[in-house]
């Protein structure tokens, strides 16, 4: 059974700490295992750049804010199921999950690119592939276009978080891993993908990312219009130069 914890989002940054208490309440859903996007800190709390957006559209919409966790599977049906309000997990649209969810206007794009070791001769290629054992993290867009465009050229490997790919890489059990570009680039930054690099140029540019709500509700709107506001007023540039060297958007 999947286990849900519930923290009470008491503010992602020092933004936000004196903001009022308001009569509504909803309810953000994520997945607090994907850095610097979402993740549970050493405290327990849930931070990260979606829950700074987040917190950043609670305070527009002047509701509060409590956040639950869901792991990945399973977070579409515990948005349905009414675990939460609304999911903000750095989840690609795509036709098939709008079958089962409406998404806000985008809040960033973002792209999948390669990463493999950095003594490794690894191009991107098909020919340069064949053989090789890839990994990505499962339901995602990465691994779809993995299962979509190499399955009959290298051997995926699906995992359940995106860490535990990067420990198989770092073993030698697979030759690489396709996944978000900005979710690389802050691993790369770490100590565990020091010997580690980007291979080849991004073999998809254009992955729309939006804030999930169950079909039909009016939240969405509500959403786009705090969303609009916080770009307006400059709150989404400071969140984005907090995690990025460059813009996201």
């Amino acid at each position: 059974m999947k286990q849900y914890k519930k923290v009470l989002l008491a503010t992602a940054t020092a933004l936000f700490m004196s903001a009022p208490a308001f009569a509504e309440t909803l309810r953000i859903g994520t997945e607090g295992a994907y850095p610097p996007f979402n993740l549970v800190d050493s405290s327990g709390e849930v931070v990260g750049f979606d829950l700074d957006i987040a917190n950043a559209l609670c305070a527009k919409m002047e509701v509060d804010c409590e956040v639950v966790t869901s792991d990945w599977d399973g977070i579409i049906p515990a948005l349905n199921n009414n675990k939460f309000d609304f999911l903000v997990a750095s989840m690609s649209i795509t036709d098939e999950r709008k079958q089962a969810v409406d998404f806000t206007n985008p809040y960033y794009t973002n792209k999948l690119q390669f990463v493999a070791p950095k003594s490794a001769d690894f191009k991107v290629d098909e020919a340069s592939l064949k053989g090789k054992t890839i990994g990505a993290q499962r339901a995602t867009i990465a691994g779809q276009w993995l299962e979509d465009n190499m399955a009959d050229v290298v051997d995926i490997r699906l995992y359940d978080t995106q860490e535990n790919a990067y420990l198989d890489m770092n073993s030698g059990r697979i030759d690489g891993v396709l996944a978000d570009n900005f979710v690389q680039y802050e691993w790369l930054q770490s100590d565990a993908g020091a010997n580690f690099e980007f291979k080849g140029d991004p073999v998809f540019d254009n992955d729309k990312i939006g804030i999930a709500v169950r079909k039909g509700d009016a939240l969405r709107e509500r959403l786009n219009t705090a969303l609009q506001a916080i770009i307006d007023d400059g709150s989404y540039e400071n969140i984005n130069a907090k995690y990025f060297p460059f813009s996201i958007y």
